[in-house]
């Protein structure tokens, strides 16, 4: 008996080319209608479409540059200043938002009342206040209404607090210093091999995995120890009122690093409690009747489980933190929307700068992406 054959207008595979091609057409059918349209304005205006500009010198300064920059730069180190910057926030920022975010969302299923509901106000405040006015509260109210280098607000004798900012510890560049930061990734490293092999032996042979877990413990006792013993440290000081030594984050740093970061943490914390809560409540249980305490139940049982729930949205939620830096501007900042606002305006060169930032924010964003799905499939349940 024949199988009969389908028509190609029934196929659904054929269906699916063909509506992918149909959309094709129509997206670069209407790129090419833009593409045109800007060419024949920039020749009406007697304008032409380049990025030569960006080799002339910038002529404006920048504060908080993390590499060496003058005015006499060309307008490319100034953008690579800006993009440092804002580099440093979303990086930092995601460490920190992320860290606040679980101990909010595991507080928020407490069964302590004060805590939980302590976590709930600051979730639901944060979340439903605009983050421009947390910019500007953190910035206006808090840190430019601190102290003067005078009388500065000093935390544990090594973090000074005014109003021009947080000064604090941070280590001397030098062959000792890079030395010991090799060492201690190596370290991590290991620690994370060795961790992955003890979890494979527990997994596949039953055995408790002892060896393993004091090597692993020599090895970040080691790393420690090099931290804190091998690396030479710039401590801030007062001296003839002024704060020498050190790092400083100057207030436009600061309030954006905190203000960004606790505002995202509150979204974080609603992506932890649910997906602590989409745990199955057996498995709560079956940890308890184990005799597990409640913080082996969350490390070792539920967590786990829940991640495999909240990285998807934890992806969405640094990729708004890494969009969301833009909004230094407001305060100051100068983050790469800011400085190439600043050459847009001087050049005239708005489509190009446009361009510039579109395409980086773009690359940013699909490398956190790309990072994040690789961790959300490394903790999906792999089929045998």
């Amino acid at each position: 008996m024949t199988e009969e054959k389908i028509p190609f207008w029934r196929d659904s595979r054929i269906l699916n080319l063909v509506g992918q091609a149909i959309v094709l057409l129509i997206v670069f059918t209407v790129i090419g209608i833009l593409v045109n349209n800007l060419v024949r304005n920039f020749q009406r205006l007697g304008l032409t479409f380049g990025f030569n500009f960006l080799s002339r010198p910038a002529s404006f300064g920048i504060g908080n540059s993390p590499i060496p920059y003058s005015p006499t730069d060309p307008y490319t180190k100034a953008i690579l200043v800006g993009l440092l910057n804002s580099l440093q926030v979303m990086f930092f920022g995601i460490i920190i938002a992320s860290t606040i975010g679980i101990i909010i969302g595991i507080s928020r299923l407490s069964n302590n009342w004060l805590v939980r509901q302590l976590a709930t106000i600051y979730v639901e405040t944060l979340r439903n206040t605009p983050l421009l006015l947390q910019l500007f509260f953190w910035y206006f109210a808090v840190f430019l209404k601190l102290p003067s280098v005078d009388n500065p607000v000093v935390i544990n004798k090594i973090i000074y607090l005014t109003n021009r900012g947080m000064d604090l510890p941070w280590f001397v560049f030098n062959i000792k210093t890079g030395s010991s930061l090799i060492f201690i990734i190596i370290s991590i490293i290991l620690a994370i091999i060795f961790w992955r092999k003890r979890i494979q032996n527990i997994e596949a042979r039953g055995e408790p995995g002892q060896i393993w877990l004091w090597l692993l413990g020599g090895i970040i006792f080691a790393a420690f120890a090099v931290f804190y013993w091998g690396i030479d440290w710039k401590i801030p000081q007062l001296k003839e009122n002024n704060i020498t030594g050190g790092i400083n984050l100057s207030p436009e740093l600061a309030t954006l690093l905190i203000g960004l970061s606790i505002y995202t943490a509150a979204f974080i914390a609603e992506v932890v409690r649910a997906g602590i809560q989409s745990v199955n409540k057996g498995q709560w249980e079956a940890a308890r009747a184990l005799g597990l305490k409640p913080g082996l139940v969350i490390q070792l049982v539920i967590f786990p489980q829940a991640l495999r729930v909240m990285i998807p949205p934890l992806t969405s939620e640094f990729l708004n933190l890494a969009k969301n830096s833009s909004l230094a501007i407001a305060i100051g900042y100068n983050d790469l929307y800011a400085i190439s606002s600043t050459i847009s305006n001087q050049t005239g060169r708005s489509i190009e700068m446009l361009l510039v930032v579109m395409i980086t924010y773009l690359t940013i964003n699909l490398i956190i992406s790309s990072i994040m799905n690789r961790l959300n499939r490394s903790v999906q349940l792999q089929e045998r």
